[in-house]
Protein backbone atom coordinates (compact mmCIF):
# COMPACT_ATOMS: atom_id res chain seq x y z
CA UNK A 1 0.00 0.00 0.00
CA UNK A 2 1.60 2.95 -1.22
CA UNK A 3 2.28 5.80 1.67
CA UNK A 4 -0.04 8.01 0.62
CA UNK A 5 -3.33 5.98 0.57
CA UNK A 6 -2.09 4.91 4.17
CA UNK A 7 -2.36 8.43 5.50
CA UNK A 8 -5.53 9.25 3.61
CA UNK A 9 -7.03 6.32 5.28
CA UNK A 10 -5.64 7.55 8.48
CA UNK A 11 -7.39 10.78 7.89
CA UNK A 12 -10.56 9.11 7.15
CA UNK A 13 -10.47 6.84 10.54
CA UNK A 14 -9.63 10.34 12.07
CA UNK A 15 -12.88 11.82 10.41
CA UNK A 16 -15.27 9.37 11.05
CA UNK A 17 -14.18 9.30 15.25
CA UNK A 18 -15.19 12.53 14.88
CA UNK A 19 -18.32 11.86 13.61
CA UNK A 20 -19.25 9.29 16.10
CA UNK A 21 -17.72 10.83 19.19
CA UNK A 22 -19.59 13.94 18.64
CA UNK A 23 -18.16 16.76 21.04
CA UNK A 24 -20.88 18.69 22.64
CA UNK A 25 -21.65 21.77 24.85
CA UNK A 26 -25.49 21.21 25.51
CA UNK A 27 -26.89 19.42 28.35
CA UNK A 28 -29.23 17.36 26.05
CA UNK A 29 -27.67 14.01 25.50
CA UNK A 30 -28.85 12.03 22.09
CA UNK A 31 -30.61 8.52 22.83
CA UNK A 32 -28.36 5.82 22.29
CA UNK A 33 -25.61 7.71 23.44
CA UNK A 34 -23.78 8.99 26.83
CA UNK A 35 -21.66 12.00 28.29
CA UNK A 36 -17.69 11.33 28.76
CA UNK A 37 -15.61 13.94 29.77
CA UNK A 38 -11.82 13.47 28.76
CA UNK A 39 -8.19 15.56 29.73
CA UNK A 40 -5.79 15.41 31.96
CA UNK A 41 -6.14 18.71 33.51
CA UNK A 42 -9.07 21.06 31.22
CA UNK A 43 -11.54 18.15 30.50
CA UNK A 44 -14.19 18.32 27.32
CA UNK A 45 -17.33 16.69 26.58
CA UNK A 46 -17.84 13.99 24.42
CA UNK A 47 -21.16 11.67 23.44
CA UNK A 48 -20.11 7.85 23.26
CA UNK A 49 -22.85 5.51 21.26
CA UNK A 50 -24.37 3.06 24.14
CA UNK A 51 -22.71 0.48 21.42
CA UNK A 52 -18.98 0.99 22.65
CA UNK A 53 -19.69 -0.11 26.59
CA UNK A 54 -19.30 -3.45 24.96
CA UNK A 55 -15.99 -3.10 23.97
CA UNK A 56 -12.50 -4.39 25.91
CA UNK A 57 -10.95 -1.30 25.18
CA UNK A 58 -13.98 1.04 26.29
CA UNK A 59 -14.02 -1.58 29.56
CA UNK A 60 -10.65 -1.01 30.63
CA UNK A 61 -10.98 3.19 30.10
CA UNK A 62 -14.00 2.67 32.54
CA UNK A 63 -12.57 0.64 35.00
CA UNK A 64 -9.42 3.14 35.46
CA UNK A 65 -12.34 5.79 35.24
CA UNK A 66 -13.42 3.69 38.33
CA UNK A 67 -10.55 3.47 40.12
CA UNK A 68 -9.27 7.12 39.91
CA UNK A 69 -12.91 8.97 40.55
CA UNK A 70 -15.69 6.93 40.98
CA UNK A 71 -19.26 6.78 39.52
CA UNK A 72 -20.87 9.70 41.18
CA UNK A 73 -20.69 12.65 38.96
CA UNK A 74 -22.38 15.65 39.66
CA UNK A 75 -22.23 16.91 35.86
CA UNK A 76 -23.97 13.85 34.94
CA UNK A 77 -21.29 12.27 32.44
CA UNK A 78 -18.29 9.72 33.07
CA UNK A 79 -14.44 11.90 33.86
CA UNK A 80 -12.50 9.77 31.53
CA UNK A 81 -8.66 9.94 32.94
CA UNK A 82 -6.73 9.83 29.20
CA UNK A 83 -5.41 12.64 27.24
CA UNK A 84 -7.97 13.78 25.04
CA UNK A 85 -6.09 13.02 21.75
CA UNK A 86 -5.46 9.12 23.01
CA UNK A 87 -9.41 8.85 23.43
CA UNK A 88 -10.05 10.40 20.11
CA UNK A 89 -7.53 7.56 18.75
CA UNK A 90 -8.97 4.51 20.54
CA UNK A 91 -12.72 6.01 19.48
CA UNK A 92 -11.64 5.65 15.76
CA UNK A 93 -10.66 2.38 16.13
CA UNK A 94 -13.79 0.88 18.12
Amino acid sequence: MAKGTRLLKGVQRKQSARRVVQNSDSADVPKGFFAVYVGETQRKRFMVPISHLKHPSFQTLLRLAEEEFGFDHATGGLIIPCREEAFVTLMSQI
